[in-house]
């Protein structure tokens, strides 16, 4: 559920036509409705938003006890009104005060931290996770196909003995899409020189990462071809026998990234 925020005005000014109210109805009708899982998607780092506003702001959606939250900061996305007239945003000490006391407040309300912006609960007594699968097959550089009109989706092909990676983007008007045969306003191969960053920016957002042998299979590079990797190791920021941040290398995530751009 796209909360975004239970400030009115922080609402008003992303531009959203919901208002804190009718957020917590709509959480509050999906439990009635039964469904077992319910994820609140909130942002932080809002223009004009303080350290206490951002805090007040995540409790109240902690107050809701949804099973899962997905909790990030706002990003001026290019093509976007923020992106051309860029808004006062909080200074750098103040989205980390953020980040840290949103952390504290989470851990202390039971929530376990798997991914830079995904939070759930613990898993119940039936060993059932809370903890999204589209999120997991996702950040593990997982297929997925985009349906509708502005979907996006990724596919993967062994062919000629190459794994060839592609990624689509559907008409974004419905009008468009409903009336095309072959509704693709983009289709683009990731090249082989791109792919190491295209996976490990997905992969090392998870806290556990994962094993080394998902490297292979979804992009077809074997570890010997990631000449960054040791370096990276030695520096403390990955883990040895895993394509896992160390907890220097998620802090540092950005950084350790950026390596794998050269």
């Amino acid at each position: 559920i796209g909360v975004q925020s239970f400030d009115d005005a922080c609402l008003q000014q992303l531009g959203r036509v919901h208002d804190a109210a009718q957020a917590k109805q709509a959480i509050a009708a999906a439990k009635q409705l039964g469904f077992d899982h319910i994820n609140v998607d909130l942002m932080h780092g809002l223009p004009g938003q303080t350290p206490a506003m951002a805090k007040a702001d995540l409790q109240q959606a902690i107050d809701l006890v949804p099973d899962h939250l997905s909790w990030y900061q706002l990003t001026l996305e290019p093509n976007t009104l923020f992106y051309s007239q860029p808004p006062e945003l909080p200074v750098e000490d103040d989205l980390v005060d953020i980040q840290e006391a949103g952390q504290t407040l989470l851990q202390a309300a039971g929530y376990q931290q798997y991914e830079i912006s995904a939070w759930c609960q613990a898993a119940s007594t039936a060993g059932a996770s809370n903890e999204a699968k589209h999120n997991l097959n996702y950040w593990r550089f997982g297929d997925y196909l985009g349906i509708g009109a502005g979907a996006h989706g990724k596919v993967s092909v062994m062919t000629d003995g190459v794994l060839q990676v592609t990624r689509r983007v559907k008409l974004r008007q419905p009008k468009a899409y409903m009336q095309a045969i072959q509704p693709l306003a983009s289709q683009q191969i990731v090249a082989t020189q791109d792919l190491p960053l295209e996976f490990f920016m997905n992969v090392l957002r998870l806290r556990e990462g994962v094993e080394e042998d998902l490297l292979a299979l979804r992009t077809g590079l074997n570890l010997s071809d990631i000449e960054v990797l040791a370096k990276l190791r030695k520096r403390g920021l990955l883990e040895p026998g895993r394509l896992q941040a160390t907890e220097l290398g998620w802090r540092f995530l950005n950084e350790v990234l950026a390596d794998f751009e050269a």
